[in-house]
Formats: C-alpha cells, sequence, structure tokens
C-alpha cells in the first residue's frame, strides 16, 4: 500500500506531512486504551495513539489564537444602514470540560451597529475561536457576545446558542435528540423589550 493509498484509507483529512507527536502523550493516550480494555499493540491500534493526539489539537486549536483579531477591521461606508445584523445557524463543534465529549450545535448571532460593521464571516470565526477549546454552552455563549461587544462597541448584542451534547446522549442519562439553549442579550437587546423581542424573532425564537 502506498502512503498515499494509506492516507485515502484514513480519510485524507490530514496533512501527509505530519508534526511529530510527543511520546508522553502517545503513552498517555495507549494508557487510557488499556484502561478501557483493549490492546493499543494490535493492528487497528498503533497508530491511534497519533491520530488521537492530532485531533485534540485540532479540536482545540481555538487555544492558539485571540478571536477578538476578527473585529479589528470594520466598515464605516454602511450607507446609513443602522438596522440588526444577524448570522443565522452558524454550525459548530466543540467539547465539554467536565467529559470531553463533543458538543455540536448552532449559533445565531446578532448586533446593532452603532456607526461601523465587521465582515459577516468574522462573527462565525469568532464562534469558532471560543468553540474550539473545551467549553461548557453557558461560558462559550457569553465569550462570544462579550467578544463581540468589547470589540464592536454596538447599542446592542444578541447570542443564542442550541446544541446536543455528547455527555447527555452517549452516556449517563443517554437522551439522544434533546437539544440544550442558551443566551446572552446585551444592550438595547436587553434594555429594550421591543429590541428584544425583534432580535429573538429574527432568530426564531
Amino acid at each position: 500500500m502506498t502512503r498515499h493509498d494509506q492516507h485515502e484509507r484514513d480519510g485524507g483529512d490530514e496533512p501527509l506531512t505530519r508534526p511529530p507527536v510527543p511520546e508522553d502523550v502517545q503513552e498517555a493516550i495507549r494508557t487510557l486504551i488499556r484502561w478501557a480494555g483493549d490492546d493499543p499493540s494490535r493492528e487497528g491500534l498503533i497508530d491511534t495513539p497519533a491520530r488521537v493526539a492530532r485531533a485534540w489539537r485540532e479540536y482545540c486549536q481555538g487555544y492558539a489564537e485571540d478571536p477578538a483579531v476578527h473585529l479589528s477591521r470594520v466598515f464605516h461606508e454602511v450607507g446609513g444602514y443602522d438596522e440588526v445584523v444577524l448570522l443565522k445557524d452558524i454550525p459548530f463543534q466543540s467539547h465539554c470540560e467536565h467529559h470531553m465529549a463533543p458538543i455540536i450545535g448552532r449559533a445565531s448571532i446578532a448586533y446593532l451597529p452603532r456607526k461601523h460593521v465587521v465582515g459577516i464571516s468574522k462573527l462565525a470565526r469568532v464562534l469558532h475561536g471560543f468553540a474550539r477549546r473545551l467549553q461548557i454552552q453557558e461560558r462559550l455563549t457569553a465569550e462570544v457576545a462579550q467578544c463581540i461587544w468589547d470589540n464592536l462597541k454596538p447599542q446592542g448584542v444578541a447570542v443564542v446558542i442550541e446544541a446536543q451534547h455528547g455527555c447527555m446522549t452517549g452516556r449517563g442519562v443517554r437522551t439522544p435528540g434533546v437539544n440544550m439553549i442558551t443566551s446572552r442579550l446585551m444592550g438595547v437587546f436587553l434594555d429594550d423589550n421591543s429590541s428584544r423581542k425583534e432580535v429573538l424573532s429574527l432568530m426564531g425564537y
């Protein structure tokens, strides 16, 4: 089997040139495999420790970035636009800090501009920057909202996140199909009832 064939067999989602994984990290994963009841030296698991380590480096790449950077470039020529800006149903994946199980969901992020706007994709980048860390959904919601509030200084910010948690669906109570919803409203979306109703309605809540 060629190196390219092996890469395709593995799913083709990792670069052919891969950074080395420290031996102590691999050994920690082998220990977990043994503790779970399997043999890390069998054929199917020989390369698993390195794969898992690289996967977790990717899952947690948010630690290596400052999400606020994505909000540093703004646009002042908005043609007088002063209504809600909303990016709806942004898919994301995170991992809970209690069981390191997946959190898979969607977020809706809105703000009411004051004097400038930001490129719409930057809102998703802020979300992913915080999501790619060990998280709890409540903190993730608050961090995204606070980052936008501090850096764009808008009239209002609204963040609503709806997600399923692997620690609830795959273990413990084992109840799939249950969504957890969290929200953080700031500025006019918190203080003004009509503005709050408007933004939540636009989000579908």
